[in-house]
């Protein structure tokens, strides 16, 4: 923990700031995470979250591994004091991996990002905010790991998948709602279910020795094939899977998000959110005070 941060938890162990510290953090974030946020979201973040924590945990102490490897510790209230789960704390991992691939031309590709496993939130009754697709997906995760073959044939598949559908007609019919919708269509605690590829740390290790190798030739101003990445179009086959299992797909953005900026800056918005309820506040009064103004003149 750095000297910043460690002043930083000190001031939110402080009784009066603890109770509110990470309310007005998420209440001042920037767009890019507030925009998953929704009002119930921001309900349970406010009311049951106690802290938060961000590790780069396959980091030393010597500074040697992997620095964009990912750890989110969520601690939140209990009991009665938590309508919603029962969970006392939730902690997703997001693993930085490599692959090496080829496509049916035979072309090699590369692709490198966070991939995760689903974490389980135990809700209360009637209180999921995920409508069940977080259990879906944990429970698809489960059955690959204690099955195997292809996912497609689990009847696990078949029930995360008629989730998604019941949750996306569910919105289309919901035409009474006003709010903004998330950008993956879901709520913020779906964040929790995301995966991403299925690459393993033995493939990654084996894919970080071919790239290593590959740069190795070129150094040496050896021919060789031109590799793509994993933004060319014919990836489209390899996340078509990946895309319908993952019930949050924004999850590797919003953890970078969160770990880049909202992690180390948590103290900076922390005082904005006091910033942004005095300028609320004076822009009541400016209209108090024409409402006033406009009386008067119809006194006159």
């Amino acid at each position: 923990m750095t000297p910043l941060i460690q002043k930083r938890s000190e001031i939110i162990n402080i009784p009066d700031v603890q109770a509110e510290f990470w309310m007005r953090v998420f209440a001042s974030a920037p767009p890019e995470i507030d925009e998953y946020i929704l009002a119930t979201d921001a309900q349970v973040l406010g009311e049951c979250l106690k802290n938060m924590n961000v590790e780069r945990f396959e980091l030393d102490a010597q500074g040697n591994g992997e620095p964009r490897s990912l750890r989110f510790t969520f601690e939140f209230k209990t009991g009665d004091e938590n309508p919603f789960f029962t969970n006392e704390k939730l902690v997703k991992e997001f693993y930085w991996r490599q692959e090496v691939s080829k496509n049916a031309a035979g072309k090699t590709r590369t692709w490198e990002g966070l991939v995760s496993e689903p974490v389980r939130i135990n809700w209360k009754k009637d209180q999921d905010l995920t409508k069940g697709m977080l259990d879906a997906a944990c429970d698809l995760a489960e059955a690959e790991k204690k099955k195997g073959g292809d996912r497609r044939k689990l009847p696990e598949f078949a029930a995360l998948v008629k989730k998604v559908e019941e949750a996306e007609a569910e919105a289309n019919e919901d035409d009474e709602d006003d709010e903004e919708p998330s950008p993956v269509g879901m709520s913020f605690f779906g964040f929790f279910g995301y995966r991403g590829r299925d690459v393993s740390a033995a493939q990654s290790k084996e894919a970080a020795k071919e790239i290593e190798a590959r740069w190795a030739k070129i150094q040496n101003g050896e021919d060789i094939e031109e590799a793509g990445d994993s933004d060319s179009e014919d990836e489209e086959d390899d996340t078509e899977g990946v895309e319908e299992i993952d019930i949050f797909p924004d999850g590797d953005d919003l953890a970078v998000a969160i770990a880049e900026d909202l992690w180390p800056d948590a103290l900076s918005y922390y005082v904005q959110s006091f910033q942004i309820g005095e300028e609320l506040e004076d822009m009541d009064l400016d209209m108090e005070e024409l409402d006033g103004d406009d009386s008067d003149e119809d006194m006159q």
